[in-house]
């Protein structure tokens, strides 16, 4: 089985591994606390709708009313300002969920919006993240030449991803210290969760920045900030995924590279191909067709595996006749053949 195969079929088992632990963990943390919630809840509706002699279907209304009233806490949601804020959070692929489009129009637009947005607004986070490297490198190697340091020119990927982490910390726990202190009712763990959700585009819409008191109207310097960090915290981020996935990448690549780097059973040593099984005799390159083989066997003839109505001159037969190849068997050895014939062509 290829190594590549391999590889993709370890991250597959991985992630379904990962996500089974997650479930479990997730299971056993938050299911005895949901049911503790659902009991209490629904004792406190037997409470009012006894109390206040409301009917099932009266309490059902007034629960939708309430669930509906708690966006427009926040005020006009689709004025500028909480547009603007929406629209951030459909390119960003967030999706808090606090408000969303009632119209027909207004859903069929958000659809169109959203395949046109989403990719532009991927491609400029990592193509800003790629720059804030740069940046970065350039950074960095200026440091290393003032502290007279090895290797000045040169800054490994780990050093950037490195930077980039400390960063992305520096502006995830900054966020949340200011969150805290913009939303009253939250404590800055409750904080540093809203940024980490936001940074990672997960958005599940528990906590909402500007959602009391009127905010998106009244409070300007709160709606700046939060975009600011939104758009400050991706391209942060950006740049860190930038990094980690040309990582995977390179790795990728010197793996195929070493691959290839492998002993070939060919060989070149002037006009002569050396093989395992002996020499094999060449010609110039000027005196040859291109789409002729190095190999001695009847692939180019009418019974060949693959047909070309031409037999290789007998000037690139083996000296060694008894290891001949045949290719009609021996695939691979074909292959070889061809691709030593290409790298002749090239020197």
């Amino acid at each position: 089985m290829k190594r590549k195969t391999v590889r993709t079929l370890s991250l597959i088992v991985c992630t379904f591994t990962y996500l089974l632990v997650g479930a479990a963990v997730f299971d056993a943390l938050e299911s005895d606390k949901e049911m503790e919630t659902r009991q209490l809840l629904k004792s406190l509706e037997s409470r009012l709708m006894e109390k206040y002699n409301v009917s099932e279907e009266d309490y059902r209304r007034l629960s939708h009313a309430i669930t509906f009233r708690i966006p427009h806490k926040a005020g006009r949601q689709w004025k500028f300002a909480g547009a603007f804020f929406f629209a951030a959070t459909v390119i960003t692929t967030i999706g808090y969920g606090q408000a969303t489009p009632r119209t027909i129009g207004g859903k069929l637009f958000c659809m169109f919006y959203a395949l046109a947005g989403i990719p532009l607004g991927l491609v400029m986070f990592q193509s800003v993240g790629e720059r804030l490297n740069t940046f970065f490198a350039f950074v960095i190697r200026h440091i290393k030449k003032a502290l007279k340091m090895k290797n000045e020119n040169e800054v490994s990927d780990k050093t950037l991803i490195g930077v980039g982490t400390t960063l992305s910390g520096m502006v995830t726990f900054a966020g949340a210290a200011a969150f805290s202190n913009f939303e009253e009712n939250w404590s800055y763990f409750d904080a540093l969760y809203y940024c980490l959700i936001t940074v990672t585009t997960i958005g599940f819409g528990d906590l909402v920045a500007l959602q009391e008191n009127q905010d998106l109207n009244e409070r300007p310097e709160y709606v700046a900030f939060s975009l600011i960090f939104i758009i400050v915290g991706l391209i942060v981020a950006g740049a860190c995924i930038n990094l980690v996935v040309l990582k995977f990448f390179t790795l990728n690549m010197e793996n195929l590279e070493d691959k290839s780097e492998e002993p070939s059973p060919f060989a070149l040593d002037g006009d002569i191909v050396v093989t395992a099984n002996g020499p094999i005799d060449t010609v110039d390159d000027a005196q040859q067709p291109d789409n002729l083989s190095v190999c001695s066997c009847s692939c180019y003839g009418e019974g060949g595996l693959f047909r070309s109505g031409k037999r290789p001159p007998q000037k690139y037969s083996r000296t060694n006749k008894e290891n001949m190849y045949n290719c009609t068997e021996d695939v691979d050895a074909f292959m070889k053949c061809e691709l030593l014939n290409q790298k002749r062509a090239s020197i």
